[in-house]
């Protein structure tokens, strides 16, 4: 045959195992994913039902530090696509830290196990699946269950953080400011929970209420009810969550080396049923990142991403300023590196002024049983770019691993909506075995630093001194001859010491000071959450 009687390539015969040509619009979609840059494969196009494994929807790795959202109804898939992300954010060299809420994310660390249903799946999204272990640590709120202690202090928890455990009302979180605020001008530390009581209870009693007079002061029943919370709130075993060795969110970012990005799972089956506290304590990390991270701008790829599990516990019942905190946090932590994706059911579980800052989302199905999921389905369609697809009925219809995608392209600009056949995880779909899991644990360099739990001097056991004293100069380091006390009769003028201030002055306190760190300006370097940190 002579060239011009060539085949026009067009009706040219398929060789085995290729797509068909795409549709217009289907050509249009993928097109948007074609992205010259390092990118994420998420999986491949579905249209009209059918699977086009030719047309790969991506993420860019740069444009990973600028948000996103999982959400999708239960046992449609969204543990897994996390585990799909994290693994091929820990390939690329990323850091990642997962919330592992059910206790089945840490096969992470182990190679997955081949099946029918795997190498179903490789072939219909063209990937070339290799059973594949990534670099983990494991962590347990407390040390409560499997994992490396997260402990914080109380002081750098900060008060609206504990406001939301403790589920105190607006006034009594301000009146839990103040009381911080007295304690970092006094540089008394504030390590665990018994720091906080004796704190409180010393500003409610005859000698110590003069000292918040003068701003404002603090009631005797907004003082109880502080103290009640924290006996509740350590009655139900949650006073080992603070206390020391604090944990440094600096671990979080380390990579392996081999270089990839270790995935710092964070174990809470154990806590499941403390959501207040495990959603609360993630912001805390997550406040900590922002408080101590520098300016990168726009980097070539994330030094961290975080994903926050359950997000909708976060905002449950939260106060206005908490609720404009985590928008504050979301908003400006971009430029330190950081991207954070929540994860939940719905859109709608994400306040619209947080939800408006996240640039990439992967939506699988949802549920229209009720009149209220019905209402939930048109919120999360409104909430998608105009898109080819009838969304409300391609997220009814999803099934499990697939998903509604749209990130944003390397410009910034959103992507067409697409239809997505997710990947397959390569590695394992499951827990590994408990004692697997303690042997990871232990050989971790980061345990023999955090394993065990550290009581020093604090001020608890600064004021309980104070009271065991008979004037202000038996706390004096220097001893002197009976000194000349003026008379009782003279009133105590402005400048005359309390006694704590007398047990701030001591040399013994400000030797002590000087080996945790200057506690001066403590307060003016708390971050948007009030949270407040030792320099590193």
């Amino acid at each position: 045959m002579s060239d011009s009687e060539t085949m026009p390539p067009a009706t040219a015969p398929e060789a085995p195992g290729s797509a068909p040509a795409l549709a217009k619009e289907a050509l249009e979609i993928a097109s948007g994913y074609a992205f010259a840059g390092p990118a994420l494969d998420l999986g491949a196009l579905l249209w009209d039902g059918v699977c086009l494994p030719d047309a790969q929807v991506r993420i860019p790795l740069p444009m990973l530090n600028r948000h996103g959202l999982v959400a999708g109804a239960t046992g449609t898939g969204k543990t897994k696509t996390l585990q799909l992300i994290a693994e091929q954010l820990s390939a690329q060299g990323v850091p990642v830290f997962l919330a592992d809420i059910k206790g089945d994310v840490s096969g992470i660390s182990a190679p997955g196990q081949p099946n029918e249903k795997v190498r179903e799946r490789a072939r219909d999204v063209h990937q070339d699946w290799v059973a594949t272990g990534f670099p983990a640590e494991f962590y347990a709120l407390g040390g409560i269950g499997h994992g490396i202690p997260v402990r914080a202090t109380i002081t750098d928890f900060g008060p609206l953080l504990l406001s939301k455990v403790l589920q105190l009302n607006r006034t009594q979180e301000q009146s839990l400011g103040l009381i911080f605020h007295y304690a970092d001008t006094k540089g008394l530390e504030l390590v665990d929970l018994k720091d906080l009581r004796a704190v409180v209870t010393f500003l409610t009693s005859d000698e110590g209420r003069p000292e918040l007079k003068d701003i404002g002061g603090l009631s005797t029943a907004t003082a109880g009810v502080i103290l009640r919370s924290l006996t509740a709130f350590e009655a139900q075993g949650m006073a080992d969550f603070f206390g020391e060795p604090e944990f440094d969110t600096a671990d979080l970012m380390r990579t392996a080396s081999d270089g990839r990005g270790i995935v710092s799972v964070l174990e809470l089956p154990a806590v499941q049923d403390k959501p207040a506290l495990f959603s609360t304590f993630l912001m805390w990390l997550l406040a900590d990142l922002f408080h101590d991270l520098p300016e990168v701008g726009d980097a070539d790829k994330p030094k961290l991403v975080f994903f926050f599990d359950e997000a909708h516990l976060l905002f449950h019942d939260a106060s206005k300023a908490f609720l404009d905190s985590v928008t504050q946090t979301v908003r400006l932590i971009r430029s330190k590196g950081v991207g954070v994706f929540f994860v939940t059911q719905t859109p709608k579980d994400v306040p619209s002024d947080v939800l408006a800052q996240l640039g990439n989302r992967v939506q699988h199905a949802l549920r229209a049983f009720t009149p209220d999921d019905q209402k939930a389905l048109r919120a999360t369609v409104k909430t998608f770019p105009d898109s080819a697809y009838d969304l409300e009925e391609l997220l009814t219809g999803l099934g499990t691993g697939e998903a509604v995608v749209t990130v944003l392209s390397e410009k910034g600009a959103p992507t067409p909506v697409a239809a997505t056949r997710l990947r397959a995880p390569e590695s394992l779909m499951g827990p590994v075995e408990p004692a697997a899991l303690d042997e990871a644990v232990k050989a971790s360099p980061l345990h023999g630093r955090y394993a065990q739990a550290v009581d020093r001097e604090s001020a608890y056991e600064r004021l309980n001194a104070s009271r065991g004293a008979k004037g202000p100069d038996e706390m004096k380091t220097t001893p002197r001859a009976a000194p000349k006390a003026a008379p009782k009769t003279a009133p105590k003028t402005k400048d005359d010491p309390s006694v704590v201030e007398q047990v701030v002055g001591s040399g013994m306190f400000k030797s002590l000071a000087r080996s945790l760190g200057t506690q001066i300006g403590r307060e003016i370097t708390r971050s948007i959450f009030g949270t407040a940190r030792r320099r590193r």
